[in-house]
């Protein structure tokens, strides 16, 4: 039967005789007289729905279509014995909050019941119930006995020190428990709500999966009811989170009223009323709240829409509380209540507060239309219905801005949400690459500040934060837009259209050094994986050599020898034959058993060094396959070292074959305007032998080719008609085929435009620090320096310059940055040459942990090493300090045992643990680190706050004297503390503070 829930209901009611003398029920299905605005609601409803399968945890199912997402969290539940894989991931972390995601399911099938026709007019109902089970099911694997449920995975704090895609998670993730004797009253009262409001949702196609969460629901409540105690007193872990603020009456009432809703069972809702009594009062008179709304933390708002429609049907004296406080709260969005109205900002967005703008808007929305829905006054009706539509109209487009706040949908959407797998940086790094690499459709951000004011920024976790609860009173609230004005709408055919994909694995190399019978190679092999990203422990690349010249003169490959200097987990082969005919060998770099993987520096790349020799005067790297394009100096990415998985080749070329993987699509694609006339520029395609220019006339399409067999990366496209606009994508290609095309670019040719003249750019690197300069280009009035990581969008760090040279003081030190340069004048751009320049020193700190380092006072030649210690959080979240390990590097002048002791600690010696670590090989001025960590004892440090002095000593077990002179980390001159990045500091696995020798 379509309908909703409440529809049902009421016949329900009025068949047996129960709303005699009551208020009428009546569905409200007409237009509002607020306008439905320029949207496509089916559109934003599709989307928004698919964000929930973004956030999956898990292993995930053969119908996943999110391409850049797999299988994670494999191991959550694995340190208590239970299966706690699945769910949901919070936000743009990667921890599982129980309370929210509950309240999360809870709001989403909430919507269904009320909304059913509104998912099926958008051809939405089947993907709402496929994402609202795999979090149901994800509950009912929690709850794993009547009076015990698994409320968290992952600690917050640890999760949030590391910015990384889900699917190559290193760090700990501890699970967390309520139980009878350590309760929480609200998380298990939430998930009984959810269950129970689910349950619902799938009587009718599933009853035996409904009955299964009924069940559940009902020990969860008696869970809940009977052991009352606050949740976050007992998963201490959330308080910093998701502390319960509000108390656990209104889960209590929430939870009652749906299971009531689930049963038809009266004794539910003389439960929910008489927990609705202890809900909390506003003032002297006895209200309850009405200043805020619907929310993971205070269910009350929704309970109290839910109590006044069925006491009411039950002609019961409760309902007229339920209805003024209901309405109060409504009153206070809308129109204003005894004298007081929410803040609107200039652009009429009802702002509640600072985090999560948007999502409360959203939230007061929703059970604003599910009570426009049923009071009967007409004038009430409106108020409320038009009120909803003009904030959710606000979040899709409707404001200042003229943009939207959904990812992916509708005008100027964010890009930088501050969501870690989307984003999916390799060197755990907001800032790397400068673009998302996904697109998280459908996720609503923050939003605004109270003046309409809003930063697309990846670093404002306030306006760009995106959560499940944040999304789930919004995608309830667009089922109801849908129905209003969605008549027409029609959701995107195809979606998700496929990514286009970067390269993920690949060797970036040098010559290290050459000679007359030898030639050194330094290669990294680089793991930047993202569709999805994955673990790489069984990856390997080679190095092919030609050998005729060895064997023309009388050698064989036994006279040829490979050596290695330096390698971070790699065996390196001697060379192999691969054509005898042809005089082919390969020797291979296997990386099997070292862990590489997009994670930070020193994760997502390992290098080797190995040098092959040869007879003097019998051999040369000059006709090698892999030696093609190699230079001196600053590695660059290499197609002629292949990259194998498993000895399955995923990247490069092998010889005798000209082209064997199809190139991937441009990036970084700018058009210029001229007088009849386009000029386009581009990234190489690393492999590609030309490219194909396509333009279109309508936006998104079709495309025509207008030049095929373009080599080097710009094209002018002429015989134009000047105020048109045209729109272009850049295709690579190769003899194994095309790439997809890159992302569309539109320029509108005018007449009488006259553009700068040709320029030519060149760089250098420096210590954090590329050196740009450049020719003059006629009819320049000023230059601008755009940026990009390598294979990312372009952006500009310097705009108005006079001069031809330019200093970028804000490079990364070991990034590849692409540059160019743009002559402006008042009639548009011209762009320069592209040149890549990679800074050469490590990054000296990544995290929010300051490393302060004294010296004792021991001497640099003494028995005894006294290095001394003071942490600060420079963050805005505490630090668990038992995730934290400092690590101090030195000569250990011997071959003895060592002895650690902590002398004295403003934290407790007691909980200062010390251990000895030998780096092999060898590292400059060091071989070996004294690696200090901290006991939970040692609890955690606040933002902002210090640990205080920290006194360490260590000596010989024979007592003999050390060198300090050579230690990398020590320094004599430094007598107080002082920031020092000669010692590093760890977050988990994560380096976070410092430079490794």
């Amino acid at each position: 039967m379509k309908g909703s829930w409440w529809r049902r209901i009421a016949i329900l009611a009025l068949s047996v005789g129960l709303l005699a003398g009551s208020t009428s029920i009546q569905a409200w299905s007409g237009k509002a007289d607020a306008a439905a605005g320029n949207h496509n609601y089916a559109e934003a409803l599709q989307k928004a729905v698919y964000f929930y399968e973004t956030q999956r945890s898990g292993i995930l199912p053969e119908d996943n279509r999110v391409e850049w997402r797999g299988d994670s969290g494999l191991n959550d539940g694995a340190d208590v014995g239970v299966d706690l894989t699945g769910g949901w991931y919070d936000a743009g972390d990667h921890v599982k909050f129980g309370l929210p995601m509950a309240y999360s399911a809870t709001m989403l099938a909430w919507s269904v019941v009320e909304y059913r026709e509104g998912y099926e007019q958008a051809g939405q109902l089947e993907q709402i119930k496929d994402n609202l089970r795999w979090a149901t099911d994800y509950f009912v694997k929690a709850h794993t006995k009547p009076n015990e449920l698994w409320g968290q995975v992952g600690a917050g704090n640890t999760d949030h020190a590391w910015w990384g895609p889900a699917e190559v998670m290193q760090m700990n993730r501890p699970a967390y428990k309520i139980d009878a004797s350590c309760p929480g009253s609200e998380l298990a009262g939430e998930t009984a709500a959810a269950l129970a409001s689910s349950s619902i949702v799938f009587r009718d196609s599933d009853p035996a999966y409904a009955n299964k969460l009924l069940q559940h629901a009902k020990e969860l409540y008696n869970f809940a009811d009977t052991y009352r105690g606050k949740y976050s007193d007992c998963i201490t872990d959330a308080q910093s989170f998701y502390n319960s603020w509000t108390g656990y009456y209104d889960e209590l009432a929430w939870a009652a009223t749906w299971l009531y809703m689930a049963t038809n069972d009266s004794a539910y809702l003389s439960k929910a009323i008489a927990t609705a009594n202890l809900w909390q009062a506003d003032g002297q008179n006895g209200n309850w709240a009405y200043t805020w709304t619907q929310g993971w933390d205070d269910k009350h708002y929704g309970a109290q829409i839910l109590l006044a429609r069925i006491t009411s049907s039950l002609n019961m004296p409760e309902a007229t509380r339920f209805i003024q406080s209901t309405e109060r709260n409504l009153d206070y969005w809308s129109v204003g209540t005894n004298g007081q109205r929410i803040k609107y900002t200039p652009g009429g967005l009802a702002w509640l507060d600072t985090w999560g703008s948007l999502r409360y808007a959203a939230n007061a929305s929703f059970i604003a239309f599910v009570y426009s829905d049923w009071v009967s006054d007409p004038v009430k009706k409106a108020r409320y219905q038009d009120f909803a539509v003009s904030q959710m109209n606000y979040i899709l487009g409707d404001n200042p801005r003229q943009s939207s706040y959904v990812v992916g949908y509708g005008q100027n959407p964010p890009k930088h949400p501050h969501h870690r797998t989307s984003h999916s940086s390799w060197t755990n790094n907001e800032n790397v690459p400068s673009e998302h690499r996904h697109t998280l459709y459908g996720a609503m951000v923050g939003g605004p500040d109270g003046t309409d004011a809003y930063t697309d920024s990846i670093g404002d976790y306030v306006s760009n934060e995106v959560a499940t609860d944040y999304n789930a009173g919004f995608t309830g609230a667009l089922a109801k837009m849908n129905l209003l004005f969605g008549q027409n709408d029609q959701p995107i055919a195809n979606f998700p259209a496929p990514e286009v994909k970067t390269d993920e694995f690949f060797v970036e190399a040098a010559v290290k050094a050459s000679g007359s019978n030898y030639t050194e190679i330094k290669a990294q092999l680089n793991n930047r994986s993202a569709w999805p990203a994955r673990m790489g422990d069984k990856l390997s690349f080679r190095y092919f050599l030609d050998l005729s010249e060895v064997y023309a003169a009388g050698y064989t490959v036994s006279d040829v020898h490979v050596t290695t200097a330096y390698a971070e987990g790699a065996t390196v082969s001697q060379p192999v034959v691969v054509d005898a005919a042809k005089r082919i060998y390969a020797v291979t770099a296997d990386f099997t058993g070292t862990k590489i993987y997009p994670g930070g520096e020193g994760h997502y790349r390992k290098e080797v060094q190995f040098r092959i020799t040869g007879p003097q005067g019998a051999w040369h790297a000059n006709n090698d396959h892999s030696f093609q394009g190699l230079g001196t100096g600053n590695v660059a990415k290499s197609v002629y070292l292949p990259v194998y998985d498993a000895g399955i080749r995923i990247y490069g070329q092998e010889p005798g074959v000209t082209s064997v993987v199809t190139p991937v699509a441009p990036s970084g694609v700018q058009v210029v305007s001229g007088n009849a006339q386009v000029i386009l520029n581009w990234v190489a395609s690393p492999g590609a032998e030309s490219y194909t220019v396509k333009r279109a006339e309508v936006n998104g399409g079709p495309y025509t080719s207008v030049a095929t067999g373009v080599h080097g990366s710009t094209y002018t496209n002429t015989g134009l008609t000047n105020g048109k606009t045209y729109y272009y994508v850049v295709t690579a290609v190769n003899s194994a085929g095309e790439s997809p095309g890159s992302e569309q670019a539109s320029a509108t040719p005018q007449a009488g435009t006259s553009l700068p003249g040709a320029l030519t750019l060149s760089g250098t690197s420096g210590n954090a620090q590329s050196i740009l300069t450049w020719t003059a280009a006629t009819g320049a009035l000023s230059y601008k320096v755009q940026r990009s990581v390598v294979g990312g969008a372009y952006t500009d760090v310097a705009t108005g310059l006079a001069v031809l040279n330019y200093i970028d003081v804000t490079a990364v030190n070991g990034t590849a940055y692409s540059y160019r340069i743009a002559a402006v004048n008042a009639s548009g751009q011209t762009l320069s040459n592209i040149v890549t320049v990679t800074p050469s020193a490590p990054p000296a700190t990544t995290g929010t942990l300051e490393v302060q380092y004294r010296n004792g006072g021991s001497g640099a030649s003494g028995n005894a090493v006294t290095p001394q210690f003071n942490l600060k959080n420079t963050g805005t979240q505490a630090i668990d300090l038992s995730t934290v390990k400092l690590r101090y590097y030195f000569t250990k002048d011997g071959a003895g045992d060592l002895t650690f002791w902590c002398d004295y600690a403003q934290i407790g010696t007691a909980n200062i643990e010390g251990q000895f670590v030998t780096l092999t090989p060898a590292k400059g001025t060091a071989d070996t680190y004294l690696e200090i960590s901290f006991k939970s004892g040692a609890g955690s440090l606040a933002a902002g706050a210090e640990t205080g002095v920290i006194q360490g000593r260590f000596s010989k077990n024979n007592w003999s004297n050390f060198d300090q002179s050579n230690d990398y980390s020590y320094d004599a001159t430094k007598t107080a503390f002082t920031a020092w990045n000669q010692v590093t500091g760890f977050q988990g696995d994560t380096k976070v503070w410092g430079m490794e020798p």
